[in-house]
């Protein structure tokens, strides 16, 4: 292995593990924050030498705005760092203008801090696949394929900003380039049968579980919506729901049925509509050490009490973990697309059909059946 005696003051080096590559970054001594020099040692030599000297004689703030000026100067372009800063402040002007949810805003945070560690020094237009893809290697050597599939998709979208701003050539997406991290499903599908079998004991235990279930069956709603839905949201027969994680907008009629269990959304309501009095449809019936009669019941609290009704039932699911809460939502596309006479894909508020089809697929539940022509 190469020994490298470095006796630039504040510069530092390690070794990745998996790739074996010699990775540089450079400490500011004052704020004590590190930065990315990337893997060529005599580049990150000369900028720390210089990051010192600028830094001793107070010329400089942060290492990143000398290498942008040394950069500007040469008419090269922008660094990365330099870049992920303008982004940044897109992203902010996007979450004020309601042009993206609180949660994807945070959601890009790590992705961001992930491309500036691993290239922060290096040209924008540099940045090739293979740096993309190391970073996403490392979350699938982890096992944790979800994580990369959120830091590909974030940096996917950092590019096309890129492209935008006139900063990178037109089509130029190191990030689009890699393979998507597969996930494989491991959690199973529920049926109808099952549904039922936990309904029943869930509704015996707490009767805002049978209100809860039924809402998620016949709306076909994300957990977080239903727990959300109020009595003011519902005018003109309709319930209107913006979807906490999309904010896509639906007004359902209460005329809506889910025939396989005949119930209406406007059955639901009236049975929502009890003695307790409460701004939510799912509320406690009974004040608690955790909450007070009427309180809206919080998503955690719904997730736990299907969790137990369903392992109560004595069911087994063998090929991966037993369904949660939000297999209600894959089963309510299913049993509407059967019924035939509800648009599936408007009810979930997906914006394509290939997102509405992933919920329809039962993972293999049911038998295929193979149709043999004759003759």
């Amino acid at each position: 292995m190469v020994k490298h005696n470095i006796n630039v003051p504040n510069l530092f080096c390690f070794a990745d593990p998996r790739t074996k590559r010699i990775y540089w970054q450079y400490k500011h001594p004052l704020t004590g924050k590190r930065h990315g020099l990337g893997t060529d040692e005599t580049e990150a030599t000369s900028i720390a030498i210089e990051a010192n000297l600028r830094i001793s004689a107070q010329q400089a703030n942060q290492v990143s705005v000398i290498r942008e000026r040394s950069l500007a100067i040469a008419g090269q372009g922008i660094t990365v760092s330099g870049w992920l800063e303008r982004y940044k402040a897109i992203q902010d002007e996007r979450l004020k203008s309601g042009d993206i949810r609180p949660n994807t805003y945070k959601q890009r945070n790590k992705p961001i801090a992930l491309l500036n560690q691993h290239a922060g020094m290096k040209l924008l237009a540099e940045v090739g696949a293979k740096d993309i893809a190391e970073i996403l290697d490392d979350y699938k050597a982890n096992g944790q394929p979800r994580m990369a599939q959120v830091v590909r998709s974030v940096l996917i979208d950092v590019f096309k900003e890129a492209q935008h701003a006139g900063e990178v050539p037109p089509g130029y997406n190191p990030a689009l380039a890699t393979k998507q991290p597969r996930k494989k499903v491991l959690r199973q599908r529920l049926d109808l049968e099952e549904w039922q079998a936990i309904f029943s004991i869930a509704e015996t235990k707490h009767r805002y579980m049978g209100n809860a279930m039924l809402l998620a069956l016949v709306t076909g709603q994300r957990l977080g919506d239903i727990a959300n839905m109020k009595f003011a949201d519902i005018w003109d027969d309709h319930l209107h729901i913006e979807q906490e994680k999309t904010g896509t907008r639906l007004a359902i009629p209460l005329s809506l049925r889910c025939n396989a269990i005949d119930w209406s959304l406007e059955d639901i309501v009236k049975r929502c509509r009890d003695y307790v009095v409460s701004p939510y449809l799912v509320h406690f019936f009974h004040t608690t050490s955790q909450a007070k009669r009427g309180d809206g019941v919080k998503p955690r609290t719904l997730t736990l009490r299907f969790s137990k009704a369903r392992d109560k039932t004595g069911l087994s699911w063998e090929n991966g973990t037993p369904p949660t809460f939000h297999e209600q939502r894959s089963l309510a596309e299913r049993l509407y697309r059967e019924q035939g006479d509800v648009d599936t894909r408007h009810l979930l508020g997906h914006k394509s059909q290939h997102q509405t089809d992933a919920y329809n697929d039962d993972r293999g539940k049911d038998w295929l059946t193979i149709q043999v022509k004759s003759g």
